[in-house]
């Protein structure tokens, strides 16, 4: 063996057990961290999904993992807000992680709102897209995205729309339900994001089908699997599974789904620090993604969808198109009042 062999031998050998020993350090400042997390012995969750039962899964997971209390407030949007606002004015601090839509988890991060998590274990194994979409103090969790749902005995075969584009098919006039492209919610996030993938000419065109604006969204997918309407847009995926064993289906057109991203961080002068850092980690491990996932939301861990209930893998792996942008929400919601007038 040559003397360079040699040296290079020992330089790999160097590096690899410097790694080594880099993991054990980080393996051990964790461990310190779920001690420190097991004395705080709770932890607040903040959010505003209203009542969805994945919540309650994960908080389950995490209290029978650890043996954390856990404590969640699901209220309001607007109500979260101003909880926040007043608790980081008095100083009476109660929440520990916010969970939020990524355009108001970005405004509190620019409001100082989040603490920085410094690092978190599971970080290492998000998709690539998520860990870019990430920051010192906030991190992606699930992914919401949408697609369209049709009545299944009213929309067969080549009826079946392939594209976004084929709403526009003269046949569908006055047969689409959506949720209101022009206030803030799943429509307005739809219409953004085809308004930048297929242009205005395409929301001017849609806006001749006469489409039918509701804001009822449980009462409008009935509506559909009823057959009052044959389709209806954008249908949250993650309500799909309420409408199991209806004449329903849901339909991911190939230019791909809007979606809302979902993040979380630790909120400023939190009273379980330790114990939110623990929190999220385990929101963004194998254990809750696989909850989300198999509540028909898209996970942002690698390796998940495999793993999911096969009735939802399809979900939990879609092209995601795009979503809203917070700079552009208020061009976006008149642009959408000009055109479906």
């Amino acid at each position: 063996m040559t003397q360079q062999a040699r040296l290079l031998m020992a330089a790999t050998a160097a590096f690899i057990l410097s790694l080594v020993a880099q993991a054990a350090a980080q393996d051990a400042d964790w461990a310190k961290v779920i001690e420190a997390a097991k004395k705080e012995g709770k932890v607040v969750l903040y959010t505003s999904t209203q009542g969805v039962e994945f919540h309650n899964q994960a908080l389950r997971s995490f209290q029978a993992k650890y043996g954390i209390a856990t404590e969640l407030l699901d209220v309001r949007a607007s109500e979260l807000d101003q909880r926040i606002q007043t608790e980081q004015t008095s100083g009476r601090y109660v929440g520990d992680v916010l969970q939020h839509g990524e355009a108001s988890a970005l405004r509190h991060e620019q409001n100082g709102v989040f603490q920085p998590y410094i690092s978190l274990p599971n970080f290492q194994n998000l998709q690539q897209i998520f860990k870019e979409k990430s920051s010192k103090v906030r991190v992606p969790i699930y992914v919401s995205a949408y697609g369209l749902l049709i009545n299944s005995e009213l929309v067969k075969g080549e009826d079946e729309p392939k594209s976004w584009r084929d709403l526009l098919n003269p046949k569908w006039k006055g047969k689409i339900m959506a949720d209101d492209f022009r206030a803030l919610g799943g429509g307005s996030v739809w219409f953004d994001v085809m308004f930048g993938a297929l242009g205005r000419e395409f929301h001017e065109k849609l806006a001749q089908q006469n489409i039918v604006f509701s804001r009822d969204v449980g009462n409008d997918q009935r509506r559909v699997a009823r057959g009052e309407y044959p389709m209806r847009l954008p249908q949250h995926y993650s309500n799909f599974p309420q409408l199991e064993g209806l004449p329903v289906k849901l339909v991911q057109p190939v230019e791909g789904a809007s979606y809302v991203q979902f993040d979380t961080g630790v909120l400023k002068n939190a009273p379980h620090p330790n114990a939110a850092r623990l929190f999220i980690d385990h929101y963004i491990g194998e254990t809750v993604q696989v909850i989300y996932a198999n509540n028909a939301l898209v996970p942002v861990a690698m390796g998940i969808s495999e793993k999911a209930d096969p009735r939802w893998r399809s979900i939990t792996g879609a092209k995601l198109l795009g979503t809203s942008a917070p700079e552009r929400l208020d061009a976006m919601l008149a642009a959408a009042k000009e055109i479906y007038k």
